[in-house]
């Protein structure tokens, strides 16, 4: 089972920047990936950012590219999202998530409680 907790959301106006932070406790796995997705009121939850165990693959939405950046610090067992050039269409609820195996498709085996991004116009 593996525990992961956010920080970081909240309320800023359009350009503003924003980090978004997840610790992760409980067991690891040997290829685990650990990311970032966000659902917006009325649509499907998307996948936002991805990244491996070891750092040297990272995976994001075209929405994002450019613009967000995804990295980790294995030590503390903490996923950071860094988002700049904030807009409108970047409000949404993001949750961290660990895939225990990332192969081909971010698919998450466990999910965080997610944490209010608000991009106002």
């Amino acid at each position: 089972q593996v525990q992961l907790v956010e920080s970081g959301g909240g309320l800023v106006q359009t350009g503003d920047s924003l980090r978004l932070s997840c610790a992760a406790s409980g067991r690891t796995f040997s290829s685990y990936g650990m990311g970032w997705f966000r659902q917006a009121p009325g649509k499907a939850r998307e996948f936002v950012a991805g990244v491996n165990w070891s750092g040297s693959r990272t995976a994001y939405a075209d929405s994002v590219k450019g613009r967000f950046a995804i990295s980790s610090d294995n030590a503390k067992n903490t996923v950071y999202l860094q988002m700049h050039s904030l807009k409108p269409e970047d409000t949404a609820v993001y949750y961290c998530a660990v895939d225990r195996n990332w192969g081909i498709r971010f698919t998450p085996n466990y999910w965080g409680q997610g944490t209010q991004v608000t991009v106002s116009s």
